[in-house]
């Protein structure tokens, strides 16, 4: 009966957002209202919001056919919390507990086990999915699959999605870590991509130090273990790299490894330090918490009040897919010209032959995430080294996610991101441009 109850709900939910589409729309562009964003860019103002803040629960799970049907608003703090009862999980979690299922599938979503399930989008069988038109539609790969197929970095420019069905996969209760050492690149690059062929784990990324200390780290769901680390207060997970061969966790603090760190961002509310960390690690290590500090200097810009005290920079925060014959190329260029340590490797393959217009790749090839998030010194133009990191991933045959800032020019970014394709289906389904184009949500920041 709690599915049921839960899908009624998700019906009734359904019919108050139409109403209230039909007013807001009246009045020109739309947004929307929800609790969460991931999103390293300035959001758009100056617009009537339409509330799916609500659209926030599991609906329900299919043991016996390995499926989850999941409201788009749902985080997957959520997700992994009510699979796991079920020993399921969601065969790719991204990093941090309050991305949302809908903004993992239309924007890019990743993980460990990227090399073997694809991408976010690719474990999803069908959506609900409210238009620009007003309309709420199900699509599939058969039924009005253009918009399924073009959902995937659209952002929300061509609707917003208030119920996907989801794969799952079998999980076990723990995970079983292997890092290990590389000191050059060439053969860290080799022997990810070999790895990566075999398909013996589950779960493969890396960690790289710096250009002559660099990780991969093997995960492999096991049912006993010696011992379980904790990373969840005082002990670090991405130092713990480098000190330990071997490592135990629970899947539950595996699949979150890098939340309370932020990965290593957590540096800069001085948390990676002993006493604050004593004091105030048991409430703000967690992503939640950062955003939530993240949205209040978005808001009342307390770190303007310092900026005249700090050397001047340029915020890199990006994750890029570079092609694996191009990675060395694009590690010699990163060491040299953005100089960021750490970084994180995410091996990724696009695992559906069937093309997602708006993130195109090789389905034929291993693409190698480069993660990097911090602050370059810079007394360059705004954007300097941002332009630069596109210029290089377009190079060398690359797709970088739209998450954060970027800097293309409107003709290059549409050939890019396929604006052939992009308009037509926008053209149909958001015929009166009631949500912004791509090009205006993630490019243009007035």
């Amino acid at each position: 009966m709690k599915g049921l109850d839960r899908m009624n709900s998700y019906e009734q939910k359904k019919l108050i957002l139409l109403n209230d589409f039909k007013e807001k729309s009246k009045y020109g562009k739309i947004g929307i209202n929800k609790k969460t964003s991931n999103l390293f860019r300035n959001r758009e103002g100056n617009k009537q919001k339409i509330n799916i803040r609500d659209f926030n629960k599991v609906i329900s799970i299919d043991k016996e056919n390995l499926t989850a049907e999941v409201e788009g608003m749902t985080t997957f703090e959520t997700l992994v919390n009510e699979t796991l009862k079920h020993n399921l999980l969601p065969p790719v979690v991204p990093q941090l507990k309050m991305i949302t299922l809908g903004g993992a599938i239309s924007g890019i979503g990743i993980e460990a086990s990227s090399f073997k399930y694809g991408l976010v989008h690719e474990t999803v069988i069908e959506m609900d999915i409210i238009t620009g038109k007003g309309e709420i539609i199900t699509c599939s790969r058969k039924e009005n699959s253009d918009i399924f197929y073009g959902i995937p970095n659209s952002y929300g420019t061509l609707g917003y999605i208030l119920r996907a069905k989801i794969k799952l996969i079998k999980a076990k209760n723990f995970v079983k870590l292997e890092h290990r050492k590389y000191e050059n690149s060439q053969s860290y690059f080799r022997d990810i991509a070999d790895l990566c062929r075999n398909k013996n784990y589950d779960f493969i990324d890396g960690t790289v130090f710096n250009e002559n200390e660099m990780y991969i780290t093997l995960g492999t769901f096991t049912y006993d273990v010696p011992y379980k680390s904790n990373y969840k207060y005082m002990k670090i997970f991405y130092k713990s790299i480098q000190k330990n061969k071997t490592d135990y966790l629970t899947t539950s603090d595996f699949i979150w490894r890098w939340d309370p760190d932020w990965f290593w961002k957590s540096k800069v509310f001085l948390m990676q330090n002993f006493i604050p960390r004593l004091l105030f690690g048991k409430f703000m290590l967690n992503s939640k918490f950062y955003l939530a500090l993240k949205k209040f200097n978005e808001k009342y810009k307390v770190t303007k009040l310092f900026s005249k005290f700090k050397k001047k920079s340029e915020a890199v925060i990006q994750d890029v897919g570079i092609p694996i014959e191009n990675c060395i190329s694009f590690f010699n260029f990163f060491n040299s010209e953005i100089k960021i340590k750490p970084f994180w490797i995410c091996p990724m393959k696009q695992i559906n032959q069937t093309i997602f217009p708006l993130f195109e790749l090789d389905s034929n090839k291993l693409y190698i995430d480069f993660g990097f998030w911090d602050f370059v010194e810079s007394n360059k133009e705004e954007g300097f080294y941002n332009r630069l990191i596109e210029g290089e991933v377009e190079r060398l045959k690359g797709k970088k996610s739209l998450y954060s800032e970027s800097f293309y020019n409107k003709e290059n970014f549409y050939k890019i991101y396929n604006g052939k394709v992009y308009f037509v289906t926008k053209k149909k389904y958001d015929p009166h441009n009631v949500f912004l184009d791509l090009y205006e949500k993630c490019v243009n920041r007035r």
